[in-house]
């Protein structure tokens, strides 16, 4: 049997043919072509019988084979296509700009969602940037369709993937679990860029958005989709008592003498922590408190009485309690839960729609997660669009199988 035959037969490419094998210093260049004798146009897929010119040394690089690098080598030519002018031929095994063949490609692709940047470049044996371009070309090759079609409950939050206050505004689709637009930044613009792209008829079909309280994003949604419902998540929510609490416990150490500091001492995670996980010494903490320090005490009591808030499922009741809530803080004599009473009651409806409809931003801090393990295994990017490209990757739904014959 010939050995073209048998790499034919070993690499399995369709429609390609190999006609002849040459040994060289850096490794395997088979010489192949595609089975039709027609070039087709890269560009709008139709066969053209005029041939522009031929490029001689258009060289792709494929899987290695016994840890030899290998390329596929083809004169290529270009065509003068009646619709797309003077382009080149699409061969059957790269897409039309790659250097790499699709095997290749989803090759890396695999090992991207699974390894760091670095281990995938050490073992495939190409740069960094080279991985970045390829995780972009794979990903637009395997979404499937539009994603931003059939949206109805969506999630908006950021991230920051550099130092000096580089952000990514991440949107997932909470039906489907997964990322389907990001974009560099984290204001209003940045949002509006995706609600373009959705256009306004896709826009009138959300039914409901979730985010923290950033106003920014607050605006770009009302401003594109006045017609979707708010709902602003517990986390956040929660966590503007637990700020407010921490800077309660903070003011009063300052204030107190030698005495009242000991009843405060050790308290911030006592005061922090859900009732039911406190420790017999925390529980005691806590006792000291009540005792000697209203103040503080009656903080917490604030914070605990708002979690329970929003652990309710009538709406009109958490409504109602909301509001009784705003005025025990505006007269609590507390400067910080002051402040998270105006907020509270500015936003009441976004909040109490969670107890309404129970949608979180929980999936999108979950995928936010799984974004800050991947920039941390890829030790930081370079650009916005390199993380861009691995978000899709990992969380998009993609589902990518290794090579296997």
């Amino acid at each position: 049997m010939r050995i073209t035959t048998v790499l034919a037969r070993i690499l399995a490419l369709k429609q390609t043919r190999i006609l002849d094998v040459h040994l060289e210093p850096e490794g395997l260049v088979l010489d192949a072509a595609p089975t039709t004798r027609v070039p087709i146009c890269s560009g709008c897929l139709k066969r053209v019988h005029a041939v522009h010119d031929t490029y001689e040394g258009r060289r792709w690089r494929h899987l290695d084979v016994a840890g030899m690098r290998l390329w596929l080598r083809y004169k290529i030519r270009r065509v003068r296509c009646p619709r797309c002018g003077v382009t080149v031929e699409l061969v059957p095994w790269a897409e039309a700009q790659s250097w790499f063949t699709r095997d290749f490609e989803g090759h890396v692709a695999y090992l991207a969602q699974r390894a760091d940047k670095t281990t995938l470049s050490d073992m495939m044996r190409i740069g960094w940037a080279t991985v970045g371009s390829i995780i972009e070309r794979v990903v637009a090759r395997l979404r499937p369709g539009d994603v931003l079609d059939g949206l109805r409950f969506i999630g908006v939050d950021e991230l920051s993937f550099r130092r000096h206050h580089e952000y990514v505004t991440v949107v997932v689709d909470h039906e489907r679990g997964a990322v389907v637009w990001a974009r560099e930044g984290k204001d209003a613009a940045t949002l509006g860029a995706f609600f373009e792209e959705l256009g306004k008829e896709r826009c009138a079909k959300l039914e409901a958005v979730t985010l923290d309280l950033s106003a920014a994003y607050i605006k770009a949604v009302t401003e594109a989709s006045p017609e979707a419902r708010l709902i602003f998540d517990r986390f956040h929510v929660q966590r503007l008592a637990h700020d407010a609490l921490d800077q309660v416990r903070r003011q009063q150490w300052r204030a107190a003498d030698a005495d009242e500091k000991k009843a405060i001492k050790g308290t911030r995670f006592a005061l922090q922590k859900n009732p039911w996980n406190l420790t017999d010494v925390e529980q005691g903490k806590l006792t000291d408190v009540q005792r000697t320090n209203r103040p503080l005490y009656r903080a917490y009591l604030l914070k605990e009485t708002l979690a329970r808030i929003l652990d309710g499922g009538q709406v009109n009741v958490a409504r109602d309690k909301l509001h009784d809530w705003i005025g025990w803080a505006a007269r609590s004599r507390l400067a910080p839960f002051r402040r998270v009473a105006r907020t509270i009651k500015k936003y009441i409806e976004g909040i109490v729609a969670y107890v309404a409809t129970g949608l979180n931003s929980g999936r999108s801090e979950g995928l936010n997660g799984k974004i800050r393990t991947i920039t941390r295994r890829s030790f930081g990017f370079h650009s916005a669009s390199s993380l861009i490209a691995l978000i899709h990757l990992c969380c998009g739904g993609l589902t990518i199988s290794p090579v296997h014959r």
